[in-house]
């Protein structure tokens, strides 16, 4: 039986904090002075404890959240600096690329729990999250173009998520957006009082984890698997999903259940 008491996994010293609580756990980011910056020391340790998530069964759902004055405030400029190599800026970008589709890759769903601010390589980490709940306060920034390096690898995950002006307004002009702003435009899917963000967020969370986690695994991957494809392949793709699905325990059982108007009793397999 699964305990709901939250267990930590590292302690208070590391740059990324681990707690589950049941079938979700919470990855925190642990860098206040720097305001969560991502540096390749973070990127690394947050990518770790993703890919021990992957392999634990248990947990069916990830918040990403962060402590201190800010959500994330992208790449650590001052890391970024020192390295004079094309070939560590190079590495450096890499990481960050692979952390995203590492993200995007995780069998689990991930929501980001954002506060305060979420700028550069913050706001791609938000956009490559599956959900996104933010505080009616939070902000939302690709201000690269200010110091004379356009965002571009947050590029990549904006613009899957909001419509292509909207992506060019906020990589030209590096304005910040409020938290409706960022709704409005698609870039995060809830906005909460800021007093309510945790429970907002925990509430999403345990209901995602109550579900099928075999199903909500499959359907996660089929999502960004079909997004690439021509209309036509895209079809043919999730109609072999959706057959797949059908010959899976839980499928069978959701839909007994449904029919028999009764709880289903998942295997998650």
């Amino acid at each position: 039986m699964t305990s709901n008491s939250p267990t930590s996994h590292t302690d208070a010293n590391e740059l990324v904090l681990r707690e589950d609580q049941g079938p979700v756990t919470t990855l925190t980011l642990n860098a206040p002075q720097s305001r969560n910056a991502l540096s390749g020391a973070m990127m690394g340790a947050l990518h770790t404890a993703l890919d021990k998530i992957a392999a634990d069964e248990t947990i069916r759902c990830v918040i990403l959240a962060a402590n201190g004055p800010a959500f994330c405030a992208g790449h650590d400029l001052k890391e970024m600096n020192g390295i004079s190599a094309c070939d560590g800026h190079a590495a450096l970008f890499s990481q960050c690329s692979a952390l995203m589709m590492r993200i995007v890759t995780l069998p689990q769903p991930v929501i980001a729990r954002v506060h305060a601010v979420a700028t550069a390589a913050g706001c791609q980490l938000v956009a490559s999250c599956d959900l996104a709940v933010a505080g009616s306060y939070a902000k939302f920034a690709t201000p690269g173009v200010n110091i004379g390096l356009f965002c571009s690898t947050p590029m990549v995950a904006l613009s899957r998520n909001v419509s292509r002006k909207h992506a060019m307004r906020m990589l030209l002009t590096g304005d910040p957006i409020d938290a409706q702003t960022a709704w409005q435009m698609g870039l995060i899917s809830d906005v909460v009082e800021d007093d309510d963000l945790i429970t907002a967020t925990d509430d999403l969370a345990k209901r995602i984890a109550s579900r099928s986690g075999m199903t909500v695994k499959l359907g996660k991957e089929a999502f960004y698997r079909q997004l690439e494809m021509p209309l036509s392949a895209a079809y043919d793709y999730a109609s072999g999903v959706m057959t797949e699905n059908m010959q899976k325990h839980d499928a069978r059982e959701g839909i007994g259940a449904f029919v028999e108007k009764r709880h289903p009793e998942w295997r998650h397999e």
